[in-house]
């Protein structure tokens, strides 16, 4: 460690990772791997990784309720995060402290030598040095960006699941969805499960698995989820569950996400095994916040970090599952590189009035040309421009009338700015 860092605090550390690199994302898994070989850490954990363009986090979220309520010590590293760094990394259920992140980032730091690393790459490595630290049972790790070069793809998947492929992030991982179901199968490993939550799968994602010899698992073929009455059951390849509860998320495509977490548990029962009590309990207790969360009432605001045309359907299908008694006011801020006319297009009709709003990012989309956008793909529906998220919230708030209810939505950014001002009301 440089002389003077060993008084460094997470937020010392956090400023110094912006920094270490040259460009923000370095798709590849060489500098990582190099890193990771050095710091000689071999987890004795198995390891579930998860990938896709929309429902890993839930996905994530349900693995880590459902073991941790079958007993299981995990750890969890998922991506980006809301309001605070800590987020990121979870053990045992709980948020890692300052303390433990700074001890991961001075392991990786101690072994890395003169090789640079993202920001998300030392994040990745730091996380993984704490979760073999704590000794922990198993670990969930979200991938960050498409999948086959993302850094958490240094780790080899003792069951791997890709919940949906959808356009997102196409100037990395390329304009079809055919491309992106290649890069999303690249975590998939020779022999091992590999899970697809995705019931429409694009060719290239089933070529690869077949060709590596995967343990291919469809949704559809392999499993599925059944629903019954107010609940569903689970049938996979050669285990049934039934009178399982709706996941507490919102949306019934909640339950794709819920049968591919449980398909990749089927799958290594073996090492994990758990029982329908713990499923039950995980899908009940199973939380994630700023995925459909209802923060406020009278009127509801719901904040929801959807920001591609697909997570826009899935909102769609939440708003329409549980109406409002009057009209739905949206407050939109979305980053640049995002669809916002598909986003736009899909939510119209259940919008009633939109606020556009610019977020707190360098590559935020000005909410003057969101407006316009607004205007085409929203024809009809009043418009307001406000500068900041939280200026677009107070006026739908001032709009808002009984029985109104408000939907925060287009970007992390946007829901963190709407969390972090509730946090000072």
């Amino acid at each position: 460690m440089k002389s003077g860092m060993a008084s460094w605090g997470l937020s010392d550390w956090l400023a110094r990772l912006e920094t270490l690199h040259p460009a923000a994302i370095d798709l590849g898994l060489d500098r990582v791997r190099r890193v990771w070989r050095a710091m000689g850490l071999v987890p004795a954990f198995p390891i579930l990784v998860v990938g896709g363009t929309n429902g890993k986090g839930s996905t994530c979220a349900d693995l880590e309720a459902i073991l941790g309520a079958a007993g299981y010590r995990t750890g969890l590293y998922t991506s980006p995060h809301l309001l605070r760094y800590n987020e990121r990394v979870r053990v045992g259920g709980q948020t890692a402290s300052d303390a433990e992140l700074v001890v991961g980032f001075e392991s990786v730091d101690a072994a890395r030598g003169d090789t640079s690393l993202t920001y998300f790459e030392f994040g990745t490595l730091g996380a993984m040095a704490q979760f073999v630290a704590a000794g922990i049972d198993v670990a969930i790790l979200e991938v960050g960006l498409g999948g086959r070069l993302d850094a958490v793809n240094v780790f080899d998947a003792d069951a791997a699941i890709v919940t949906s492929i959808d356009l997102d992030h196409t100037e990395y991982l390329g304009d079809t969805r055919e491309k992106i179901g290649f890069e999303k199968a690249g975590i998939y490993r020779a022999g091992r499960p590999a899970i697809c939550a995705d019931p429409a799968p694009p060719a290239s994602l089933l070529e690869h698995a077949r060709a590596i010899g995967a343990d291919l698992r469809c949704i559809g073929r392999d499993f599925a989820a059944e629903p019954a009455g107010n609940g569903w059951a689970y049938r996979g390849v050669a285990r049934v569950w039934r009178d399982l509860p709706r996941p507490a998320l919102a949306g019934s495509f909640q339950l794709l996400n819920a049968a591919g977490a449980l398909a990749a548990l089927e799958a290594v029962h073996e090492r994990l095994p758990v029982d329908a009590v713990a499923i039950r309990a995980g899908l009940r207790d199973v939380r994630v916040p700023g995925r459909f969360q209802r923060i406020a009432a009278n009127p509801d605001i719901i904040v929801d970090v959807a920001h591609n045309p697909q997570a826009a359907r899935a909102l769609l299908e939440a708003l329409r599952e549980q109406p409002a008694r009057g009209r739905t006011l949206a407050v939109l801020g979305m980053l640049a590189d995002k669809d916002a006319a598909g986003v736009v297009t899909t939510l119209h009709p259940a919008v009633d009035a939109w606020w556009a709003c610019t977020p707190d990012s360098p590559r935020a989309l000005p909410a003057a040309v969101l407006a316009e956008v607004l205007r085409v793909h929203a024809p009809g529906a009043p418009v307001s421009i406000e500068a900041s998220v939280r200026q677009a919230l107070v006026a739908a708030q001032g709009a808002a009338g009984e029985g109104d209810r408000i939907i925060v939505f287009g970007s992390f950014y946007t829901v963190a700015a709407v969390l972090d001002h509730a946090a000072t009301q």
